[in-house]
């Protein structure tokens, strides 16, 4: 199976997003609320698969959240606690940049939390997830798969690129030699969080283009019904000639040329 190409990709996306609108509207118009976690490597796509599900959008419904280290305080908190914050109301989306998932990765590999704390995570977070699940959230959690060539290959994109330079981190570079770890504490994770209530879904995203169409045809797939009629709107004629923009005296600056 060959590399997708760009204009196939927005090709098959198109009717997907028309899909994700749909979903939006029947989420706003039933009240259903919807958490989406997005795991994975570094450079596996997440930041991607997430605009492809949230690009068309409002905003104001569907929220990406993706947190900065803890503050002291947080530091001190239920370690759920900084994110139950940002679970929706009815009729939101939320989609997780990383996620509570966090303590059994990063946290654990670069030695940011002690094995009591991963262990007791690790304990409690089916738990906390059932918790979520029984109040009527429907929640997704998604792992994107990366091989390390590739990895190794979006690093080094990522520093020889002006625009992606600010996706490295000193973390990113440390965390490079942690492969193995990184895979290590995966499978444990995995094991540990994988339920009937909460299950993982892992997609391939070697091909992130692919990848994502995956993803986001699992995410409608695995819905109800979502087909809610828009509310009808009527967009009459004007009465009048439309009016010219003006700006009491002032003036637009001058237009880009190229």
């Amino acid at each position: 199976m060959g590399k997708l190409k760009r204009n196939d990709y927005e090709e098959l996306l198109e009717p997907l997003e028309e899909q994700l609108v749909a979903m939006a509207r029947w989420a706003r118009h039933t009240g259903a609320r919807i958490v989406a976690v997005f795991e994975g490597r570094d450079t596996a796509g997440k930041g991607g698969a997430i605009r492809a599900v949230s690009q068309r959008l409002n905003p104001r419904q569907c929220r990406v959240v993706a947190l900065d280290k803890p503050s002291e305080r947080e530091m001190t908190q239920w370690y759920f606690q900084r994110y139950i914050a940002h679970l929706p109301a009815a009729g939101e989306i939320v989609l997780f940049d990383r996620s509570w998932y966090n303590r059994a990765g990063v946290e654990k590999v670069m030695g940011y939390a002690g094995q009591g704390q991963v262990d007791r995570f690790l304990e409690e977070v089916p738990n906390f997830e059932r918790m979520l699940v029984k109040d009527g959230i429907l929640l997704f959690k998604y792992w994107l798969t990366t091989d390390q060539d590739k990895q190794e290959e979006r690093l080094k994109e990522r520093l020889e690129d002006p625009l992606k330079r600010w996706k490295l981190s000193p973390i990113d570079l440390a965390a490079r030699g942690k492969y193995a770890e990184y895979t290590e504490a995966r499978d444990a994770m995995l094991d540990a969080t994988h339920s009937d209530h909460a299950p993982w879904t892992l997609v391939d995203f070697n091909d992130q283009k692919r990848g994502r169409l995956t993803l986001v045809q699992d995410l409608l797939d695995r819905l109800p019904n979502t087909n809610v009629e828009p509310p009808p709107l009527d967009f009459p004629p004007l009465e009048n000639d439309p009016l010219k923009e003006t700006y009491r005296g002032l003036k637009p600056i001058k237009s880009f040329e190229g």
